[in-house]
């Protein structure tokens, strides 16, 4: 497809997506232009902006910032905070497909989930969840796998085992 025509699609999107700081539909567009919207950018870029991006694209939007622009998380739990920082992590380190490329995904849970992954190299079942990733059958993940790939480190992780014994009561 060719840039101008997917310039045109986002920008089309936009339109019908948004209006002033309220998300119409919720939908990973409408996010990101209501998050450009609030920011004052007095012309958001056409296509979503990548942690990862090279240094003449624009600068993305902090993942603070975001949350913070979307309206039905102001009140949210800390639960619903955490998932959807996680789907602007995805969502901000995606293709325009919402799809992750596996080097990315890699690269995230050694960038972003760090905490996690680290001491679990030698582990079998954390070999097994790279190798897993590796002969996914697409070079790229969507959410759900994502998720699940987060899920399934996290089940695994020496800091599950750190988290369980925090004392929760006084």
């Amino acid at each position: 497809m060719k840039l101008a025509t997917l310039g045109k699609q986002l920008l089309l999107r936009k339109s019908q997506h948004t209006t002033g700081d309220q998300s119409m539909c919720g939908c990973v567009h409408s996010t990101q232009d209501q998050a450009l919207h609030l920011e004052g950018e007095p012309n958001p870029p056409a296509a979503p902006t990548s942690t990862l991006a090279p240094k003449n694209m624009p600068k993305s939007i902090s993942i603070s910032k975001q949350l913070a622009s979307i309206k039905a998380l102001r009140k949210g739990s800390d639960l619903e905070k955490a998932i959807a920082t996680a789907a602007l992590v995805f969502r901000n380190s995606s293709d325009p497909d919402g799809k992750l490329r596996k080097a990315t995904a890699k690269n995230l849970l050694q960038t972003q989930f760090k905490t996690f992954t680290e001491g679990q190299e030698t582990k079998a079942r954390y070999k097994d969840l790279l190798s897993e990733l590796d002969e996914h059958t697409e070079n790229k993940l969507d959410f759900e796998d994502f998720m699940v790939l987060l899920l399934s480190i996290t089940v695994t992780s020496d800091l599950l085992q750190n988290i369980w014994s925090v004392k929760i009561t006084q």
